[in-house]
């Protein structure tokens, strides 16, 4: 007798879940891992539907990261039912208005507004007790990512000595930067793709399973200098500051503007300088389709940033001499 197919256990679970032989379900949409969401359908009603393969995904850990932030006042998805020994989660439908297409001119202040203020509220509120900390080893491994999967698989370039010395010399300070802020409740992926506008308690957040405690301004450095729009420097900045005094007042001991931008501006490097390795690997590793289109504006970020600090530019400019000409949206083969 032959083993269940994913397809068929998914709709199955779903139907026992919702007490309906008739349920239906469609793909609502895939992400940057092994995760699959789908709508289902039952009596007028919709909910999502996680499919989290447990050999390739552990649910225990996106549903303590839920029950956290819904406890700290986050608007996150309710859940109807989970199974982790099979990976589903039914879900609360929070509709499919991501933030990304919301955003305008007119309306970024409104919208970042409510996002920095779930940032102070993940902060400030969330129980961070035995998440894993964003320490030294877990942020360089994340900037390996960069040498590994765009200078050498996507460029072609193997590193000699003394351009490891240039890599290494900025990463070091990058995570002396990192660790030397106040730590807290880190998202990790807290941007306008997962960041839902639903018309009560904006934003509905989602994909918060690889939580952390990290550096403060992490979050909101996602947010800001997100991988997928782009904003004026003096806005992006106006906003820093407008989150600073957000987090004084909530009563987080912040430094004082110039310091705070500074450690936001090298916060994102070290995210950037990660994500040029990670949209490289997702297509050459994963077949993911479609992020090596967003690898200009995570260049763009690198170098502008990079070039402001004395520690940074060498690296940058590391990165220029091996890119040359180079069109990065294009596949090597």
């Amino acid at each position: 007798m032959s083993l269940p197919t994913r397809e068929s256990l998914r709709l199955d679970w779903t139907r026992q879940a919702l007490a309906d032989p008739d349920a239906s379900i469609e793909r609502a949409t895939n992400d940057a891992s092994f995760r699959s969401y789908w709508r289902a359908y039952s009596a007028g009603r919709s909910w999502v539907l996680m499919d989290a393969p447990p050999d390739k995904e552990d649910i225990r850990t996106w549903l303590d990261v839920a029950s956290r932030l819904a406890r700290a006042g986050v608007h996150v998805p309710d859940i109807q039912a989970a199974d982790d020994e099979r990976g589903f989660v039914l879900m609360e439908d929070m509709g499919d208005r991501l933030l990304l297409a919301e955003l305008s001119e007119s309306s970024a202040d409104r919208h970042y507004g409510d996002a920095m203020q779930a940032i102070v509220r993940m902060q400030l509120n969330a129980d961070t007790t035995g998440l894993p900390a964003y320490d030294e080893a877990r942020l360089v491994a994340e900037m390996e990512l960069m040498p590994e999967w765009l200078l050498k698989r996507h460029l072609g370039h193997t590193l000699e000595c003394g351009q490891w010395d240039v890599v290494e010399g900025a990463f070091r300070a990058l995570v002396t930067s990192a660790r030397a802020q106040p730590q807290a409740f880190v998202h990790r992926d807290f941007h306008s793709r997962n960041l839902l506008v639903t018309g009560r308690d904006d934003p509905g957040v989602i994909d918060f399973q690889d939580a952390v405690l990290g550096p403060i301004t992490y979050d909101l450095v996602s947010l800001l200098r997100d991988c997928y729009i782009a904003w004026p420097q003096a806005r992006v900045d106006a906003w820093v500051e407008q989150h600073r005094q957000r987090l004084a007042d909530a009563g987080f001991t912040v430094p004082g503007p110039e310091a705070f931008l500074r450690a936001f501006d090298l916060m994102g490097l070290q995210r950037h300088i990660k994500v040029l390795g990670i949209f490289c690997r997702l297509w050459y590793r994963d077949g993911k389709a479609g992020y090596l289109q967003d690898l200009p504006l995570v260049w763009r970020y690198t170098r502008d940033v990079g070039r402001r600090y004395p520690e940074i530019a060498p690296l940058v400019n590391l990165i220029e001499r091996i890119m040359g000409d180079r069109e990065l949206t294009v596949p090597r083969a």
